[in-house]
C-alpha cells in the first residue's frame, strides 16, 4: 500500500474517532430525533479526501453507534447513516470541482437542503413503521418538528465545519498528514526528522549565474543549515 494511502486511511480513521466521539459527548434528544454534531467532522474528510471517504465514513461511524449507545435500533442506523451520507456527500462533491471557499460555502448550503429533502422523505416512509404511527401523523410533524429541525441540525453542522475545518486542516499539514493545496515564498513545510522538509523560495534573479547570487546563497545556507541541525540532534 502506498504511504500516502496509509496516511489518508490514518486520518480518515482519526477523523471518524473525533465524530464518534462528538456523537457520544455532545448528543441532545428532540421528541423522538438525535441532534449531534458528528457531520461537521465527517465533512472535513469529504473536503479532504472527496465524498466517496466521506459516505463510507458516514456508514461507519453510524455502525459504530448502532453497535454501541444507540437506543434507536435499525431504525435509527439507517436514518444516521443516511443523513450523514447525503450530508458530507454534498458537501464534498461541489468542493471537489470548487476547491475554493465559495465551493466550501455553496458545498455546506447544498448540503443543508439536500439532506434536509432526503430526510423528510425518508421520515415519511421509514418513522411510521418506526413509532408504530401512521403516515399521515408523521406528515403533520413536517412544519412544526421535522422540517426545522433538519435545517437547523444542517446549519449548525455546517458552520462548526467551516469554524474547524482549517484549524484541523493546518495540523495534518503541518504533521506530514494532509496534502499542500498551496505555498508561502519563504515559509517552512514538513520535519526534516521525517525527510519531508522544504522551503519554497522565489528569488529575484533567474540567470546562468543564479546558484552565485547573494539571495540564492542565503536561501541555501538557511535550508541546509536548519536541515543538517535537525538531523544532528535527532540522532544524537
Amino acid at each position: 500500500m502506498k504511504k500516502q494511502n496509509i496516511k489518508k486511511l490514518s486520518v480518515t480513521a482519526m477523523l471518524c474517532a473525533l465524530a464518534y466521539i462528538c456523537m457520544f459527548v455532545f448528543k441532545f434528544k428532540i421528541g423522538f430525533l438525535t441532534f449531534d454534531f458528528k457531520d461537521a467532522i465527517l465533512t472535513v474528510i469529504a473536503f479532504l479526501y472527496g465524498p466517496a471517504y466521506a459516505v463510507i465514513s458516514s456508514v461507519l461511524v453510524a455502525v459504530l453507534e448502532f453497535l454501541s449507545v444507540s437506543d434507536t435500533g435499525v431504525y435509527g442506523l439507517i436514518m444516521n447513516a443516511l443523513s450523514s451520507a447525503v450530508f458530507t456527500f454534498s458537501c464534498g462533491i461541489i468542493y471537489k470541482y470548487r476547491r475554493t471557499l465559495m465551493g466550501a460555502v455553496i458545498g455546506s448550503i447544498t448540503a443543508v437542503f439536500s439532506m434536509t429533502a432526503v430526510m423528510l422523505v425518508a421520515n415519511i416512509f421509514i418513522t411510521p413503521f418506526y413509532m408504530g404511527v401512521a403516515r399521515s401523523e408523521v406528515a403533520a410533524m413536517i412544519p412544526t418538528l421535522l422540517l426545522p429541525f433538519n435545517i437547523v441540525k444542517g446549519v449548525v453542522n455546517a458552520a462548526i465545519t467551516m469554524i474547524i475545518y482549517k484549524p484541523i486542516t493546518t495540523a495534518l499539514k503541518k504533521a506530514g498528514l494532509a496534502a499542500i493545496d498551496e505555498v508561502e515564498v519563504g515559509k517552512d513545510y514538513g520535519n526534516p526528522y521525517e525527510g519531508n522538509y522544504a522551503v519554497i523560495n522565489n528569488e529575484s534573479c533567474i540567470h546562468a549565474a543564479q546558484p552565485y547570487d547573494n539571495e540564492t546563497l542565503t536561501n541555501l545556507v538557511r535550508f541546509f543549515g536548519y536541515t543538517f541541525d535537525n538531523y544532528d540532534n535527532a540522532n544524537l
